[in-house]
């Protein structure tokens, strides 16, 4: 088994020393900057600025043509740390509720080891990306010739899992995470004195039977057989208790597996608001975002991880995909490759990802690091 007792105690502080420091998405400079001085202490050939902040360090060995890409997310969330950690976040407003600071630990643990032992012929791409919470960092990426700067077979995202007790390691074929779209409704009339409704385009009420249709598209347009989530998120409208309000959004968001059940449902909102806002005598506008695609394994690449997973830990065939959504997707549109989950529950439980009172598991930063190095030994081999 591969040998890193030496690399946990430095990197579980390096670790603890990004969760301090937060930053959000394309705003990861010290975060990145730490990260290309820990690969250029290696040996590592660096480049940095790629999809604005992201860092990419290649290690060669041997005479190969052979080539993986390993990434690990680097972004914070805007929310407010509640933990009291000693090591809790310095910067009010931003903190690492996802895990990304141990991606980073994990992959930088990674590169540590495959340096010094060789244990493989051709090329490692370790790919640390900026902005996966919603902003598009991976596409950013990609974008700029990432897979042409950095030609892989394959490419590997891992993120931990506090859904899987710790030592678990899950993937799938096929899909593995939702496509994510969001929505506005603006709804408008004209506003009035709320004493006479009669003269007055009512947005709040129609807002109301705007709501209930649109939570019946999936039972009612969408296959009981497909697959999809759409939510209601937030509803703006009025300042006072006796006005009508001019002007009412309704916003949400969709998830989905299938670019048909997808193509449905928009078309399905946008049919719906015509007739409630014709219904209702108002003006209604759809403004209709799809920011990220499904994250789909490629069947191969999902059993060579299932694979490696089963050499470091407890490998399991994940049953069904998630509805969160994952901008690792862009990679896995431009190369072949898998999303893995790595579970990190502890015997009394874990917090959810996105809760302030989450923290990354650093007992499972070991097993993060022997899965990086398997997938990269079990792909590349050995020369001869």
């Amino acid at each position: 088994m591969t040998d890193i007792s030496d690399l946990i105690e430095p990197l579980v502080a390096f670790r603890r020393d990004i969760h301090a420091h937060p930053e959000l998405g394309f705003c990861e400079h010290r975060t990145a900057g730490r990260i290309a001085e820990q690969l250029r202490a290696l040996g590592l050939e660096v480049h940095e600025g790629i999809g604005r902040t992201g860092v990419v360090g290649v290690l060669r060995n041997g005479a190969s043509g052979r080539s993986i890409g390993l990434r690990a997310d680097m972004d914070a969330l805007p929310i407010q740390e509640q933990t009291n950690l000693p090591y809790a976040s310095m910067t009010p407003g931003s903190f690492h509720g996802c895990g990304h600071d141990g991606h980073v630990a994990m992959l930088l643990g990674a590169a540590h080891h495959l340096s010094r032992s060789r244990n493989f012929d051709g090329t490692v791409n370790f790919f640390f990306q900026p902005a996966e919470e919603g902003q598009g960092g991976a596409r950013e990426m990609v974008n700029e010739g990432l897979f042409e700067r950095f030609p892989c077979d394959r490419v590997f995202g891992l993120h931990n899992w506090p859904d899987l007790p710790a030592g678990t390691i899950a993937t799938r074929p096929g899909p593995i995470m939702g496509a994510a779209d969001k929505f506005e409704i603006r709804l408008e009339g004209r506003g009035g004195h709320a004493a006479i409704p009669q003269d007055t385009p009512d947005a709040i009420f129609a807002a109301a039977a705007l709501v209930q249709q649109l939570n019946a598209i999936v039972s009612r347009r969408i296959a009981p057989t497909a697959s999809a989530v759409l939510s209601i998120t937030q509803i703006h409208g009025g300042h006072t208790h006796n006005v009508i309000p001019e002007l009412v959004t309704v916003s949400g968001t969709v998830r989905t597996f299938n670019p048909k059940v997808q193509d449905r449902i928009e078309a399905s909102i946008r049919e719906i608001v015509a007739g409630v806002a014709l219904a209702n005598a108002l003006t209604a506008t759809v403004d209709y975002q799809r920011y990220y695609p499904a994250t789909i394994n490629d069947a191969e690449a999902a059993q060579e991880a299932l694979d490696a997973a089963a050499s470091v830990g407890i490998a399991q065939l994940a049953p069904d995909p998630a509805f969160t959504s994952e901008d690792f997707a862009f990679m896995l549109q431009a190369c072949k490759g898998a999303y893995i989950w790595l579970g990190q529950a502890k015997a009394e439980g874990s917090m959810p990802l996105h809760n302030p009172h989450y923290d990354f598991n650093d007992d499972v930063l070991g097993l993060g690091i022997r899965l990086h190095v398997a997938l990269a030994e079990r792909h590349l081999g050995l020369g001869g």
